[in-house]
């Protein structure tokens, strides 16, 4: 049984299921199914990955520019993505992107997002490189600390080390997990990813355009460094070559811990035991049914999601409000877990049951907030429309995920 951690976090279990064609992930916090991730063995994604490209041609109209990094599609980079990544330290006025780059002009850049159908990867010069501890930010010129870490006392310990270890150019964000870490653990770390610049900045200089400088780590080694937890996460999976690699990379960027990594065995599939499949299956149907009876219906455009909430089999309040409410409040739960397993992003509008007292909107508005609390992806609630309809916001980084269940 998992246990909850004694600060309140929840305890993650990752099941990891090595197809042929695949790597397949999913996460569950305290017994919950709440992300899945599948990543292709002949295609990565590039997001977070650089390259050096060559302008090709220049919009002034749309304020960007289309750019060469060696793929099917040109990049798209935009106006802000060329200038300084510090807000305070742009121009009142954005001058004309025909003034900053030209046709044949050679520059590196970051993917900060995957090609989606006809349109190419975005990408930017606002350049990062995450760590375990810290995002490293060579141009930026500022030190930010999570949000996520409430306690100011913690937050100030961490700005100062910040401060004190950045070059006078260099931007910092000390990330969540960060709180009550060594000053030496941040220094290392930030040590490893000036040198991963510095590397970047090397290669840039020796190739020509188009080519790749340097590709962001896999879905796997990912999430190693940005969630899990030695001390009290757990790691599953049924290839043991995976495992002997992500326990290297483990003692790499963790060293001295001891992780809870175990090598499936069962007869059944991994996803089969641990109820995983199923509920994936159910879970990425068109209709999703509600604990008490109500359901939800999911829709995707090409412009945004669509969730359609419905009383359905649920009779259990005393009135029709109070049945109403009910439904809306788990919609607003189950949506939450939903958009994170299905990773949706762009705008995304919830057509909730229509409620009477506003007492019961801000409740569910809350609802939806608090459970969308452990979602790692920047996110907006914006709240109700005139049309009554809730409407939230989602960073888009990848494609929407795709349930790959055949292997």
């Amino acid at each position: 049984m998992i246990e909850s951690k004694a600060k309140g976090e929840m305890m993650k279990r990752m099941i990891v299921h090595c197809g042929p064609d695949s790597t397949q992930m999913a996460l569950l916090e305290d017994g919950r199914l709440v992300e899945y991730a599948a990543e292709s063995s002949q295609k990565r994604g590039l997001v977070g990955s650089f390259f050096k490209g060559k302008v090709v041609n220049v919009v002034p109209g749309m304020q960007a520019a289309f750019v060469d990094i060696g793929q099917k599609k040109n990049a798209f980079l935009y106006i802000d993505d060329l200038l300084h990544p510090h807000l305070e330290k742009q121009p009142r006025q954005k001058p004309l992107i025909s003034s900053l780059l030209k046709p044949g002009q050679e520059l590196v850049v970051q993917v900060v997002k995957d090609a989606f159908g006809n349109k190419g990867a975005r990408v930017t010069t606002h350049y990062s490189l995450p760590g375990r501890w810290l995002v490293y930010m060579p141009t930026a010129g500022y030190v930010a600390v999570s949000k996520k870490i409430g306690l100011e006392e913690e937050r100030a310990r961490l700005r100062t080390i910040g401060e004190e270890l950045r070059d006078e150019e260099e931007g910092l964000i000390l990330r969540t997990v960060a709180e009550n870490a060594e000053p030496e653990a941040i220094a290392e770390d930030l040590g490893m990813l000036r040198e991963r610049w510095h590397h970047i900045q090397r290669k840039a200089e020796d190739v020509r355009a188009p080519s790749l400088l340097h590709h962001d780590l896999g879905m796997l080694q990912r999430l190693m460094r940005d969630i899990y937890s030695p001390e009290t996460d757990e790691l599953i999976m049924d290839c043991r070559e995976q495992l002997e690699q992500t326990t290297a990379f483990l003692d790499t960027m963790l060293p001295g811990k001891s992780p809870k990594l175990m090598v499936y065995g069962g007869e059944e599939g991994l996803f089969e035991h641990y109820g995983i499949r199923q509920q994936l299956e159910k879970d990425f149907q068109r209709k999703i049914w509600l604990p008490g009876g109500g359901y939800i219906v999911w829709d995707n455009t090409e412009a945004m999601t669509v969730i359609d909430v419905n009383t359905g089999r649920f009779t259990g309040g005393q009135t029709l409000e109070e049945t109403v409410f009910q439904t809306n409040m788990e919609a607003a739960q189950e949506i939450a877990r939903l958009v994170r397993l299905r990773d949706a992003g762009g705008i995304i509008i919830v057509d909730f049951i229509d409620m009477d007292r506003e007492e019961h909107q801000n409740a569910v508005l809350d609802m939806l907030e608090s459970s969308l609390e452990g979602d790692r992806t920047q996110h907006h609630i914006l709240g109700w429309t005139k049309l009554g309809l809730l409407e939230m916001t989602r960073k888009r980084v990848r494609e929407e995920n795709v349930l790959l269940l055949s292997e």
